[in-house]
């Protein structure tokens, strides 16, 4: 009767069954923060007022969570406009009218067909692992990238499951190994630090050592997924794709080079605030002080982008309350104890358990940055328990945590994806993002993890 356990797996179930995630969130976090508190009051002695006051309590924390996820969606919301701007330029539509002309003549399948399809694989791997670590913008440029690319994709009949697998790599790898940008931060400022306030006394250079074994298992993941398991072509429907596109307007080079200038000074403004926000809006001006967008475009423009992201922003919303239920049912706390109490001295299966919890806690947070801080404090006295070295201590909470962000429905790195390959209603966020994802990430990161654990 673990809350967490139940309200994930209650998540899960519903995300599957095709049910609305914010839906499913919401239900799952009531769901556990009930559960909680009749399993302290007992179902013997539960009366309808008890009921009442659970109900009440859940809510209470639910709420209180939801402002967390405010900036996120905030931050969505401004990024979808900036993207709705940057299409109007043209500049997205010269990109892939480029790629088109090369595409075009060429037999699906044929060697040149090939290599432009694992060219453009290779480039948006590049570009997503920059968005972590050399210009750390996180997912802000995929809602701006990815639409006018869907056309090509078509043309190359990629697989967007295996788009989604690529950027989704991207987005996680790098800060498991990287310690710079998003990486840094995973790293140093939240996995070393909390490690050492929890007794382990490991240095900066020792974290992401301990942390390259779970990353080839990433690294396996993303091969099987190019090149076996979406290598076949698949079919979409290019006149949906030319319906969601914006209307195309003749290429102006003048709005192309104003979109250049607002793309840098967007990015330029996000690495000075740390604010997606304020780089939106940066970018947004640009174009409309400029004269890309009129301004009385500029409603119809905001309007378009939130249409676009507001669905990821509710979701990020309602996973915060999740996650603020979760944590005040301290239910983590008690299935870490109970399974340190029940797995005796067996060291291997140890470290399967604690992985696999820390699977399960991500999966529903949400977030690997966020679950560091409530798995730290219970893994380490265990991992020391179980006589675990530092480096696989750190293996072994840097992999509980990183699990799960891949494969999470509330997770910025399958929404981010979606926001991209559904521009046009064609790719689904549960089976052909989160599925995958989940198949591809999650299952050899816990066995390059488990290994990590005991080999080092």
């Amino acid at each position: 009767m673990n809350p967490v356990v139940i309200s994930v797996i209650v998540m899960l179930i519903l995300a599957l069954l095709r049910v609305n995630v914010v839906i499913a969130l919401t239900f799952s976090a009531i769901v556990g923060g009930l559960i909680s508190q009749i399993s302290i009051i007992g179902l013997s002695d539960l009366t309808l007022a008890d009921l009442t006051n659970s109900l009440t309590w859940t809510i209470k924390h639910f709420e209180s969570g939801l402002g967390g996820g405010a900036t996120t969606a905030m931050s969505y919301a401004m990024l979808g406009t900036f993207a709705v701007a940057i299409s109007r330029s043209g500049i997205t539509d010269a990109l892939a009218q480029t790629v088109i002309r090369r595409v075009n003549g060429t037999a699906a399948g044929s060697t040149v067909s090939l290599g432009i399809k694992y060219s453009m694989l290779t480039a948006l791997l590049l570009i997503t692992i920059s968005s972590q670590n050399v210009i750390p913008v996180h997912i802000a440029f995929i809602p701006i990238l990815i639409p006018p690319l869907l056309h090509v994709f078509a043309k190359l009949k990629l697989d967007r499951r295996l788009i989604a697998c690529v950027l989704t790599f991207g987005l996680v790898t790098p800060y498991m190994v990287l310690p710079v940008g998003f990486g840094g931060i995973f790293l140093k400022d939240i996995l070393l630090k909390n490690l050492n306030e929890n007794g382990l006394n490991v240095t900066a250079a020792q974290v992401p050592t301990a942390m390259l074994i779970p990353a080839l298992g990433m690294v396996a993941g993303l091969l099987i997924a190019v090149f076996i398991s979406y290598r076949k072509p698949r079919e979409y429907n290019e006149e949906i794709i030319l319906q969601a596109e914006p209307e195309h307007k003749e290429l102006n080079t003048n709005h192309i080079a104003i979109a250049i200038v607002a793309i840098i000074g967007a990015l330029s403004a996000q690495l000075w605030s740390g604010s997606m926000i304020i780089g939106g809006l940066i970018g947004f001006m640009i174009f409309t002080f400029s004269g890309v967008i009129k301004w009385k475009e500029t409603h119809d423009v905001f309007t378009k982008g939130v249409h676009m992201m507001a669905m990821i922003g509710f979701i990020m919303i309602s996973a915060a309350g999740f996650a603020a239920v979760m944590k005040a049912t301290g239910g983590v706390e008690t299935l870490v104890s109970t399974l340190g109490s029940a797995i005796g001295d067996n060291r291997g299966l140890a470290a399967f358990l604690m992985l696999l919890v820390g699977l399960l806690v991500t999966m529903g947070i949400g977030s690997s940055f966020s679950t560091i801080p409530v798995l730290t404090a219970i893994y380490v006295p265990l991992a020391i328990q179980f006589g675990f070295s530092p480096m696989a201590t750190i293996a072994l909470v840097g992999t509980a945590a990183a699990l799960g962000d891949a494969g999470s429905p509330a997770s910025d790195s399958t929404l981010g994806p979606t926001s991209g390959l559904n521009a046009d209603g064609q790719h689904e966020h549960i089976w052909e993002t989160v599925v995958p994802t989940f198949l591809h990430y999650n299952l050899p990161l816990l066995i390059a993890g488990w290994v990590a654990a005991m080999t080092l």
